[in-house]
């Protein structure tokens, strides 16, 4: 995707959206002037949080999923492991502007039986190497760091994106990484994919593109 795609997101005409209530979870009566609230059923509870996440996504959102090495971060021929120029910031642009991140990375499907086990297991890799004096942001991307589950769902195989998919709430994904074939794959899957890096336009797809892009009709 080249900057095109940019200023033609950036010139489209994008109308106010109404924020979506979220059902009430309990029902309060009125008695000797003294409220009393009625404890939320599980299927209410599921029911607000169902119309929490369809709020989010009428007010418009987005999820930026990274491929890691050579994207975020580089290993050195010493074996370092430090922040790609402007990752960091980037990182924290997002953050500063309420845009939810994670990681789709191959990791040997050997360190862990849960996607859980093999992050911990990649933060661990990662941070024995680290050079540099502000850690990895690892709290930025919580539970959203996907890696394969076997071989066979390794990248490019489309397991793990669709798998970010699944697990979106209706929100708009961005696909960022180093490669044309990781950046085709995802954008065959609906991603919006940029490929970072590449001379003559930004190393990353910008925020406000990011945040002018969760407004668009999906």
């Amino acid at each position: 995707m080249s900057l095109a795609l940019g200023a033609a997101v950036a010139s489209t005409a994008l109308a106010a959206t109404a924020s979506a209530a979220v059902p009430a979870t309990g029902t309060q009566a009125q008695g000797k002037g003294q409220a009393h609230t009625q404890a939320a059923t599980p299927a209410q509870a599921q029911g607000a949080f169902a119309g929490a996440r369809a709020a989010e996504a009428a007010r418009g959102c987005a999820v930026v999923y990274f491929d890691l090495g050579e994207t975020l971060v580089h290993t050195g021929e010493d074996d370092s492991t430090s922040y790609l120029p402007g990752a960091a910031d980037y990182l924290r642009e997002l953050r500063e502007r309420h845009i939810k991140v994670g990681l789709i990375t191959n990791v040997p499907s050997e360190w862990g039986s849960t996607d859980a086990e093999r992050a911990a297991a990649l933060k661990k890799e990662v941070d024995s190497t680290w050079k540099g004096s502000a850690p990895f942001a690892w709290a930025d991307f919580g539970d959203r760091i996907l890696t394969p589950r076997t071989e066979a769902e390794r990248k490019p195989a489309p397991a793990l994106w669709e798998r970010a998919k699944a697990n979106s709430g209706g929100c708009r994904l961005v696909y960022e990484a180093e490669t044309v074939e990781e950046t085709e794959a995802a954008a065959a899957l609906g991603y919006v994919a940029y490929q970072v890096g590449q001379p003559s336009r930004p190393a990353y797809l910008p925020a406000r593109v990011i945040e002018l892009l969760a407004q668009l009709p999906r």
